[in-house]
């Protein structure tokens, strides 16, 4: 079969054209091409599991104003800090507690229990159905734990997303503790199993990067939707897509 990659073109693509041409590529490929996705701020908003945890701590505390917290709060993605003080904490208040509430995050946002909580981001289950239907192979490669396979797969079957089986495949962390920039590009090595990659989406800019440099034929989308703060320059032939609503 003739390569339909476009990666060479991405430098004028549109976001919007570039999902398009995607699928179209997809389609022609069929079970012998691969899309990659990410989860967390990729296909997945995770705010909603990191307020439900502040609001139990607030609980736990006796903090009326983290009892109220809402996703919204978090509109910097992962700053902690600056989401409690949108809760209404004083700058005080947020030093008393912030060693604490921190431990109390780490100890549930990587578990099943909370990640029920997520919800899809805007198109993101569009996006992802409309990919399944073109036949390809789908892999969700995410620095979640093994142990959050159950509540993993509990969140994407609540909101009708594909779940693992047949052509679609999760990749999760050994451990917790396995460092996830090392972990997505061993990842890298069980993509050519499956089928030539198509095209990849991420929300870290040191992922995507990695994913543009060790598969140059296939789109590497980035996910605008926030990241771990890592001051990372994106590779010229990254796309940036700010939502899969524009598909």
């Amino acid at each position: 079969m003739p390569r339909t990659f476009i990666a060479r073109e991405s430098f004028s693509l549109s976001p919007s054209v570039a999902l398009q041409k995607t699928l179209e590529a997809a389609r022609k490929w069929g079970p012998e091409g691969v899309l990659a996705f990410d989860l967390d701020s990729t296909l997945l908003d995770n705010r909603p599991r990191q307020a439900k945890i502040v609001r139990d701590f607030g609980k736990a505390r006796g903090l009326s104003l983290l009892q109220a917290c809402k996703p919204d709060c978090f509109i910097s993605g992962w700053d902690l800090e600056d989401a409690l003080l949108r809760c209404g904490l004083s700058q005080d208040e947020l030093a008393g507690c912030m060693v604490e509430v921190r431990r109390f995050w780490q100890e549930r946002f990587f578990s099943s229990a909370y990640c029920i909580e997520d919800i899809p981001l805007p198109g993101a289950k569009a996006y992802v159905d409309a990919c399944l239907k073109t036949g390809a192979q789908l892999i969700f490669i995410t620095g979640r734990p093994e142990e959050m396979e159950e509540g993993t797969i509990a969140c994407l079957k609540k909101h009708g997303m594909p779940t693992p089986g047949g052509r679609v495949h999760l990749l999760m962390k050994p451990s917790a503790q396995k460092d996830e920039d090392l972990f997505k590009r061993q990842a890298h090595n069980r993509i050519p199993s499956l089928g030539e990659l198509i095209a990849v989406f991420d929300n870290e800019p040191t992922h995507i990067n990695d994913y543009a440099r060790q598969f140059p034929d296939a789109l590497a989308f980035w996910l605008d939707t926030g990241h771990s703060g890592r001051d990372v320059e994106l590779l010229p032939s990254i796309i940036p897509l700010s939502s899969f609503d524009i598909f």
